[in-house]
């Protein structure tokens, strides 16, 4: 682990090119100071009319710990999640083909095969132990808001990822863990008009953890971007 308080700082580009979704992280706590200045970063991120839609709660150390034993134990006793956000229950399309391919990357680097279900098991749980991260983000936005001011925290969500990929902190975005949104409520004392949306694990990578060494590509632009002159 290097000293991030002092280590040159990243391009933009480096930035950009350098964040990805990092499954396995190591113990040690990030420094306060350090702490305080990745959100305060992050506070920049634009939103509609500047409304700042987003809440968040961070859980580090024991928290940490006691939220990570709360969610696991409601996966192994089976509690029917219950979203405060309906998701895809399935990609169809291109969209599945991209998942598809990513998680065969993803299972390659764990060395699970596609008929090991208890390997496959084990990876799913692996989500809500929050890959061992020493620290836990849930951004929430008020329930009256529906998905046009869900965009406003998606920026803020993602101006949070880099501001941390800036600092030599990794981390990884879970829609998985915010399909218990009761649990995240009662953990940190969120007000019930509170809709939980996602999840983001973060601290210092573990560089001798297999899924960290999945790096997937992007479609190119030509696919998702329309340019008229």
């Amino acid at each position: 682990m290097t000293d991030n308080m002092t280590a040159p700082p990243l391009t933009f580009d480096e930035v950009i090119a350098q964040r990805k979704s990092v499954r396995g992280f190591l113990p040690q706590a990030i420094p306060e100071e350090l702490l305080q200045k990745i959100f305060v970063l992050a506070q920049q991120a634009p939103s509609n009319c500047n409304i700042q839609p987003w809440n968040v709660a961070v859980a580090s150390g024991a928290s940490c710990k006691a939220l990570r034993d709360k969610l696991v134990a409601a996966v192994k006793q089976q509690v029917t999640p219950n979203p405060d956000h309906s998701r895809p229950e399935r990609f169809e399309g291109v969209f599945r083909k991209r998942q598809v391919e990513t998680a065969v990357k993803l299972y390659d680097n764990m060395n699970i095969a596609r008929d090991d279900k208890e390997g496959r098991q084990w990876a799913m749980l692996r989500n809500f132990e929050l890959f061992d991260a020493p620290h836990i983000a849930f951004i929430s936005m008020p329930k009256i808001f529906n998905e046009s001011v869900a965009i406003d925290v998606g920026m803020y969500a993602q101006t949070l990822m880099l501001s941390m990929t800036a600092h030599g902190i990794g981390s990884c975005a879970q829609a998985s863990v915010s399909r218990y949104p009761d649990i995240i409520r009662e953990h940190f004392g969120l007000d019930d008009s509170l809709a939980v949306l996602i999840g983001i694990s973060f601290g210092f990578e573990d560089t001798s953890v297999p899924a960290n060494r999945t790096i997937v590509p992007r479609a190119n632009i030509e696919e998702d971007v329309l340019f008229l002159e």
